[in-house]
């Protein structure tokens, strides 16, 4: 009984589990760290938590309202989801190799510094940008609707946190770890996309 317990429960939280990990990968929230620390710095504590706020609650909404108006704009438009995955998966696949080259910068706007940085650059791009955006639909489509907020949700949880502490793990992993962690979310990503691509390739092509 307790193993077919133990079954029941790996397959119910099984939904979760696949669509989380994407979404955490394309999140890159140890990734953002650096470039967190160099848009506030010579912030103060207070200002330097409405920024975290403001980041967190602006990618949160633009996650969620894409995600919900995505599939209609899709219809609209006449894109099927497989020419999604593959432009999505094409798109994930540039950017983590553009990612993965020498002295590459996660975005241009990383020079932005004013009042409203935690809506942009770090609440999008940044945090909420393409990757996360294709990385949504594709876990609707797979998933559905509860797995995939309850999994960006978390994973919003978990970036800030991540902003909240960032002194802290950059004192614990120290700038090269950083660097090195974000290059195998990098690698990760873009194997993401190989998969999406391979998926709507198969959507597209074999009926």
């Amino acid at each position: 009984m307790v193993i077919l317990y133990n079954i029941a429960m790996m397959e119910a939280l099984r939904p979760y589990i696949l669509s989380f990990i994407p979404l955490f990968v394309a999140v890159d929230a140890i990734g953002n760290i650096p470039i967190f620390l160099s848009l506030v710095e010579g912030t103060s504590k207070a200002q330097r938590h409405k920024i975290i706020f403001d980041a967190v609650f602006t990618a949160m909404v633009v996650a969620v309202v894409f995600m919900f108006i995505g599939t209609w704009v899709f219809s609209l438009l006449g894109i099927t989801i497989p020419d999604f995955q593959i432009a999505g998966g094409a798109l994930l696949f540039v950017i983590a190799v553009r990612l993965l080259l020498p002295g590459a910068q996660k975005s241009v706007l990383t020079s932005s510094r004013d009042k409203d940085m935690g809506v942009f650059p770090l609440g999008t791009p940044l945090i909420t940008g393409p990757a996360v955006l294709a990385t949504t639909l594709m876990m609707l489509n797979s998933f559905g609707l509860i797995p995939t907020l309850v999994s960006l949700v978390l994973n919003m949880f978990f970036v800030w946190i991540t902003l909240i502490k960032t002194d802290t793990i950059m004192k614990v992993i120290g700038p090269s770890g950083v660097r090195a962690f974000s290059k195998i979310i990098y690698i990760l990503l873009a194997a993401i996309a190989v998969m999406m691509i391979r998926h709507g390739i198969i959507g597209a092509f074999i009926k």
